[in-house]
């Protein structure tokens, strides 16, 4: 169905304009993934854009839901239409939501130097946003940012921006992004970005015009990128994280013509080799300048024996200017790949370096750093010499699952799985899901995400390892107790198809449902809940609302029970009632004949209880 056009720039182009990039990026993240072999073959910038933008897009989904519970209007009823005062959330609050849910989301490299391109485009934005801009030079006045003027159709107020504002934001976001990063260098999404701002500053007219010309600019300095980087130039592929806004830039343009532009071609001077092929041992991160790494032989094959540092280090940071001023100087002298973005007293950082306890020591000193995660270059991915590999024979069948916390993990752990811990808020990237499929070290892979929300993640990862030669089956387990009941009916001596088809099926038998607590006053399939209220979800959807843990748990249990079922699964989080157990296995021995109950101590897994029947 065609789109239909925004007229300016305004909260709901901005909710457009990021729903279209979202659904673009998902439709090109395999290919993305596919020709990211620049600095190195871990075939996830696909993904990582795609998750940096969806969290963008649900931070600017909750503000309208908000407004939506404030004004009593349906949430949507916003979309296709100019969004004045009184109407729906302002521009400015819009894309401060998509700046803000892009910084705390952002993944890799290219998700980490796209939050800081919507950020920048969002100060510009948002900087009018508060008040009229009514300067001699016209109703945007002197700056051209934002008018909330009448515009002398039908006499209401507006908040929006057009052309010229557009033009300004796209540049400040380039340059924006541009100095995030340590080093820059000319071949990666910087230059891609550089000449979309070119671009759009040579353009007259309203928003469709700058955003078209923008677009065409980006996508005309993506085909060059290989003659910048002998690593895109050596795989005749261009940069992937370039391809990347280039394909965002197509959803801008779509949200004010209504029509999507055709997509960038996937290779620069032919066929692109398999990402685990084509790669150089190490070359440098995007926005990296190569002689950061190791000078000139960043480029070369592993064989020379190169290695980079061992760890990844991630972390958001409350902190003044000054001194992530200081924190800059400190990484950059620990490490390489250094992107550091934000700003208002929170940060989002990202580098390689070889002592993960120092980069975390200076973030400490810098102000407070949370949601840490530090991934370590293990045997066998990109960053690992040939001569590091380790030669021990590859098991026949391995299981790889994602698990919301440690108790689970180490259930899982003593029925044989490969474990990645996903804490609360932090989910894993499809670099992590790869490594532990390395970790594994088998011929035959089964793949269980374990989180309906982490199908791409664990899409890109399969794909990624088949490409390494491994057989990866993907069950898309959505809780973690449809991954205990495949586990359960696991076989590694059956062959690999049958394994896959009995573990699929147990897990599709396993209803699942869990506790929490609602975080903030929100619209739900069961209504409208307040914050602190307790929430009873089956199969993914709201069900239950009540005040007390114990009472919402029955409610669900009954309600799962009265279809049947033969076997009860509690897994406690920490922060659950000791006596929710007790009581719920009382009431199963007591209603529900030939009902058996096994409960395990999840840990810290987010939610209070986890439940699931089979």
């Amino acid at each position: 169905m065609a789109q239909v056009p925004q007229r300016f720039f305004d909260a709901a182009a901005v909710r457009t304009w990021c729903g279209l990039s979202l659904r673009a990026l998902g439709r090109a993240r395999e290919e993305i993934d596919a020709i990211n072999v620049y600095p190195v073959a871990d075939g996830d910038t696909g993904t990582n854009l795609y998750l940096t933008v969806e969290s963008a897009v649900a931070a600017v989904e909750a503000v309208f839901a908000a407004h939506a519970v404030r004004t009593g209007e349906p949430p949507g009823a916003e979309t296709g239409r100019m969004v004045g005062r009184g109407e729906g959330p302002s521009l400015a609050e819009a894309v401060g939501a998509m700046a803000h849910g892009a910084l705390i989301g952002a993944r890799g490299n290219s998700g980490t130097i796209l939050a800081q391109l919507l950020r920048g485009l969002a100060q510009v934005l948002a900087s009018g946003g508060e008040t009229a801009h009514t300067g001699p030079t016209g109703p945007t006045g002197p700056t051209g940012y934002t008018d909330r003027s009448d515009d002398g159709d039908d006499g209401d107020h507006r908040d929006h921006t057009d052309g010229p504002g557009l033009r300004l934001a796209l540049r400040h976001a380039a340059e924006s992004a541009r100095q995030a990063v340590a080093h820059p260098v000319e071949g990666t999404v910087l230059t891609v970005a550089a000449a979309a701002a070119d671009a759009a500053d040579a353009a007259d007219g309203d928003c469709a015009e700058v955003a078209r010309a923008a677009h065409e600019g980006a996508r005309a300095a993506l085909a060059t990128t290989p003659e910048q980087l002998p690593a895109l130039e050596r795989a005749g592929v261009v940069d992937a994280g370039g391809h990347g806004l280039v394909t965002v830039l197509a959803a801008l343009v779509e949200t004010f013509t209504g029509r999507a532009p055709e997509p960038p071609a996937r290779a620069a001077h032919g066929p692109a080799a398999p990402a685990a092929e084509c790669s150089p041992a190490r070359g440098p991160v995007d926005g990296v300048s190569p002689d950061r790494v190791h000078g000139d032989d960043a480029y070369r094959d592993d064989a020379d024996g190169l290695g980079g540092p061992a760890f990844e280090v991630i972390y958001l940071l409350e902190a003044a200017d000054a001194a992530v001023a200081r924190l800059r100087e400190r990484l950059d002298a620990l490490g390489d790949s250094l992107v550091v973005v934000g700003g208002d007293g929170l940060w989002h950082v990202h580098v390689h370096v070889d002592d993960a306890g120092a980069a975390v020591e200076a973030g400490v000193e810098a102000g407070r750093p949370y949601r840490i995660r530090i991934t370590h270059f293990g045997h066998g991915d990109a960053h690992t010499t040939h001569a590091e590999r380790p030669p021990r024979e590859r098991a026949q069948r391995a299981v790889v699952a994602v698990v919301p916390g440690e108790g689970l993990a180490g259930l899982y752990a003593e029925a044989g799985a490969t474990t990645v811990l996903a804490r609360p808020g932090e989910p894993p990237a499809s670099g992590e899901l790869v490594h532990a499929v390395r970790r594994a070290h088998a011929r035959e892979v089964v793949l269980l995400p374990n989180d309906a929300e982490l199908r791409h993640t664990a899409a890109a990862a399969a794909e990624q390892a088949r490409t390494e030669g491994v057989r990866v089956a993907l069950i898309p387990t959505r809780s973690a107790v449809q991954g205990i009941a495949a586990l359960a009916v696991h076989e590694p001596g059956r062959r690999f198809d049958e394994d896959v088809v009995a573990m699929t099926s147990a897990a599709g038998a396993t209803r699942y449902a869990e506790v929490t607590v609602a975080e903030h006053r929100s619209w739900t399939t069961a209504g409208i809940c307040q914050a602190g209220d307790v929430l009873g979800l089956v199969d993914g959807d709201v069900a239950v609302i009540g005040t007390d843990v114990t009472d919402v748990a029955a409610t669900v249990l009954d309600r799962m029970l009265a279809a049947g079922g033969e076997l009860v699964t509690l897994v406690l989080g920490d922060e659950a009632p000791e006596s929710v157990a007790a009581h719920l296995e009382a009431r199963v021995r007591e209603a529900y004949l030939a009902v058996d109950t096994v409960v395990y101590r999840g840990g810290r897994q987010g939610a209070l209880l986890l439940v699931g029947v089979e």
